[in-house]
């Protein structure tokens, strides 16, 4: 049960928004703790069991856990626990003459210990250690996470940038060398292979620079009143050149505004998610093919779909696609414009607004991408 006391000490910055699980079958220590620690959400359990039945309805922050139970026992309760999410902070409350229980506790990766009976000072004293500690936990495997994260970022940038600009380097160094006749065909057909090089460079180093910033800000959820119509319109017009150079119908059947209620969305984010799913049917779309965005309410949900005429995506490589770094290639090309990256955080952002982003495709049958958002906030 979750107790709603009156709060009788000022929240401490670290424990603000904190959940706590108490475990004890004894009901005065439950209340204890829970009077002491009222500036967390709490919730009380009375044993292990049900605790682990608790725990597979919601998380908690911190579990404060009894060692003497029925049912299930404190040790037990920690070994499950762990053996499920190492990550989960306990703190059990035991005896310190009970040093074989602490010393099995330590071994099943209990976080820290509070003798009983209860001291309030030390109760406060440890649960603020361990949220310190959980924090710690968090930046190291953060900052791990990060650094993987830009090791194979740098290595993709890296093959990516190579082929086109070594291309680019052996052309002017025949230049350069005199190894070249300007009125043969040969060059002429060579000088516009570079500047399709050059252009795909380009293209390149713009896609870097664009995700760069909005990866570099996407932990900043900002929402505001957004016309999800209009800015599908904004960034299908900026697209628009692209797909007049391949000649293709590009068509938006999305009234204005659309909904008829503004959404709570992150501007940034929806520019970037609609910009990655036209851009991706521009891009895989073959010459005077069509690409078409459209916009409906169905269940009180607001739903826009990019369809296109492209190549299609295989069913085997269909789930893959959201994965970071991740390209389809379907003309096996190995010459992909761009980083792998738009669907990754494309359906991330969407996630982060309470919506859904799926994709449906066929090989030769074209894609649609679908933006699933509720219609209020």
């Amino acid at each position: 049960m979750h107790l709603g006391l009156k709060k009788k000490q000022q929240l401490t910055f670290e424990q603000r928004g904190k959940s706590l699980l108490v475990v004890d079958d004894d009901p005065a220590t439950r209340l204890l703790c829970a009077r002491v620690l009222d500036s967390f959400d709490v919730t009380q359990a009375t044993d292990g069991r049900e605790a682990l039945a608790l725990l597979k309805r919601e998380s908690f922050d911190i579990i404060l856990s009894d060692v003497m139970m029925p049912n299930l026992s404190g040790l037990e309760l920690l070994q499950t626990v762990k053996s499920t999410d190492p990550e989960q902070m306990v703190i059990l409350m035991t005896g310190f003459s009970e040093k074989d229980v602490i010393l099995q506790a330590l071994k099943l990766g209990a976080d820290d210990f509070i003798s009983k009976p209860v001291n309030l000072l030390q109760l406060r004293t440890t649960i603020d250690k361990v949220i310190e500690k959980q924090s710690m936990r968090r930046e190291i495997s953060s900052l791990k996470h990060l650094d993987q994260l830009k090791n194979e970022f740098l290595g993709l940038v890296s093959h990516k940038l190579k082929t086109p600009a070594t291309a680019i380097s052996l052309f002017i160094q025949n230049i350069a060398a005199g190894n070249t006749d300007l009125t043969d065909p040969a060059f002429r057909q060579m000088l516009k292979m570079i500047q399709s090089e050059t252009r795909h460079l380009e293209h390149l180093i713009q896609d870097l620079l664009y995700f760069s910033n909005v990866i570099l800000h996407q932990d900043d959820l900002r929402l505001e009143a957004v016309d999800l119509g209009k800015a599908a319109r904004q960034v299908a017009d900026t697209l628009s050149p692209a797909a007049q150079k391949k000649q293709l119908d590009l068509s938006i059947n999305i009234n204005v505004p659309f909904p008829p209620q503004p959404l709570q969305l992150d501007r940034t984010r929806i520019n970037f998610v609609l910009r990655a799913l036209l851009d991706n049917a521009i891009k895989f779309t073959p010459m005077e093919g069509s690409v078409q965005l459209q916009g409906c309410l169905e269940n009180g949900r607001v739903k826009l779909t990019v369809r296109d005429t492209g190549a299609g995506i295989p069913k085997e490589e269909l789930t893959k696609v959201f994965s970071k770094f991740y390209q389809v290639d379907p003309s096996s090309s190995g010459q992909i414009r761009g980083f792998g990256l738009g669907l990754f955080y494309a359906r991330k952002f969407i996630h982060s607004m309470n919506g859904e982003l799926t994709l449906e495709s066929q090989p030769d049958f074209g894609t649609v991408a679908t933006i699933d958002l509720p219609a209020s906030s």
